[in-house]
């Protein structure tokens, strides 16, 4: 397995003073901004912020919470900065991994060669709990499942960046992006002026440009777009309607569509509408009782007909889910070598598969060293990190790997990058990653920048609003 550096906060590469050589370029301008302005002013503008996201009523729910269930997610005034040259790395490394996960995901609904070849195993695929037998043989428009994907990435050194994880289902995340340039552009419009940051508010027209370029075919006009929401009740709920509402299409819940004569309509005022696009924000389980869950009330009973029809496109495509499995990752570097012809240029971090005897006894035995993972688990729940962990703790898990191996894998503990944040004791360095958001369709397209995610609490590595973690600005800087 390829070495590579184990977390410690002391020896992290911070992105703006690298190992202690002093500030690196792209930081060289924040870093005097910073030395001109005091403390106090910085927390003024941070409550400053927070007001401004509580008007625009940037919320999310947090599962489990007894005292309240929507809340802000914290936001750090201090951008993350990443170079021209390091972005177009990244860029050409997420291109590469969004088309080869594409190809993966057309194969194994198709001929399957790539399990033919003997580059993953035959159970890996069709035993998984995210494949999805209903989807086979289905002829997606433009042979493409996966259109909307999220790629969490992160950085341990100079030139050094893996992918964590794909996400591949419904990530979310993309208003935070928006909203903290809007933020951060109308708080610091000087420290803009002296920067060359690329723009990511054309995300919504590019999704809108993707939807429409994944439209049926046969369509003698423009295509009807929806987006689909479980309700105001979901945790991304503030997402879905902010989406919809910056590309100018209908928010809809499952009861407010219909079946009709082949086609998926749309209640209004007017009458019955024809949808021809729809971006889904519902689990694959709860999207039609009469082919999923029967006992399911968010989404519409008969749309899959509908959409094996070729009479709608559902975005992302049922089935999806698969290629961002935890257990299918580690087999990432195999499946986009098979597709692509070439060597993955973004790495993964080394994985142990403890479906594998020798990887499960390895993990068992150093599982105080490790991050454990449940190959289902989403949001940091359902994780164990070794070295933060208490030796219960560890034993618990120990316990729960060894019972059902299959449901778990395991990776080093990396040393995440780290950026200069505000927190209680003033300006100091914190772990981060990063989750650019990638569009496929008639083209791949890619918003300079993404979602970082900080983590706040000193040591801690869990950058997830749901386990309070906040964001920060990403600043990609042009030539």
């Amino acid at each position: 397995m390829e070495q590579i550096r184990v977390t410690d906060l002391k020896t992290a590469f911070d992105e703006m003073n690298g190992f202690g050589q002093g500030v690196r370029a792209p930081y060289a301008t924040l870093a005097d901004w910073l030395g001109s302005v005091g403390i106090e002013d910085l927390r003024k503008k941070s409550i400053e912020a927070e007001l401004l996201f509580r008007r625009t009523g940037i919320t999310f729910a947090v599962s489990g919470d007894t005292e309240a269930c929507e809340r802000l997610i914290p936001f750090d005034l201090i951008p993350r900065i990443i170079a021209a040259a390091e972005w177009r790395q990244l860029a050409a490394g997420i291109e590469q991994r969004v088309k080869a996960l594409n190809a993966f995901l057309y194969d194994i609904y198709h001929r399957q060669e790539i399990i033919r070849a003997g580059r993953i195993p035959a159970e890996l695929v069709i035993q998984n709990g995210a494949f999805v037998p209903e989807m086979i043989g289905v002829e997606p428009e433009r042979g493409i499942y996966a259109h909307i994907i999220g790629i969490d990435i992160v950085r341990t050194g100079e030139s050094e960046f893996y992918v964590l994880e794909d996400n591949t289902r419904t990530p979310s995340g993309v208003s935070y992006m928006l909203e903290n340039r809007e933020t951060m552009m109308h708080m610091f419009p000087d420290l803009f002026a002296e920067n060359r940051v690329a723009p990511v508010e054309i995300y919504p027209a590019y999704l809108r440009q993707t939807l429409e370029s994944v439209a049926p075919r046969h369509l003698a006009g423009d295509p009807a777009i929806a987006v689909l929401t479980p309700g105001l009740y979901n945790s991304a709920y503030f997402e879905h309607a902010f989406l919809a509402d910056q590309m100018g299409v209908e928010l809809v819940e499952g009861a407010d569509l219909v079946v009709l004569a082949g086609r998926l309509m749309m209640k209004t005022t007017q009458g019955l509408r024809p949808v021809d696009v729809l971006y889904r924000r519902v689990d694959d389980a709860f999207l039609d009782p009469l082919t999923f869950d029967p006992a399911s009330l968010l989404g519409v009973p008969g749309l899959m007909d509908v959409y094996r029809a070729g009479n709608v496109t559902i975005v992302n495509a049922p089935g999806a889910g698969i290629a961002d499995d935890k257990a299918i990752y580690s087999y990432i570097p195999e499946i986009v070598e098979f597709y692509m012809g070439a060597p993955s240029i973004l790495k993964n971090v080394p994985t142990y598969n403890c479906r594998q005897p020798e990887a499960l006894a390895y993990v068992i035995e150093n599982m105080g060293e490790l991050v454990v993972k449940e190959v289902h688990g989403s949001g940091g729940y359902g994780m164990l990190v070794g070295p933060a962990a208490a030796r219960g703790e560890i034993e618990t898990f120990r316990a729960r790997v060894k019972a059902n191996p299959d449901r778990y894998i395991a990776q080093p503990t990396l040393a995440l990058s780290t950026c200069p944040t505000l927190v209680e004791e003033g300006i100091a360095p914190r772990h981060l990653d990063l989750r650019p958001f990638v569009l496929v369709g008639d083209e791949v397209r890619l918003v300079p920048g993404g979602l970082t995610r900080v983590a706040l609490t000193k040591g801690s590595l869990v950058v997830n609003s749901s386990q309070g973690g906040g964001t920060k600005d990403t600043w990609v800087l042009k030539d």
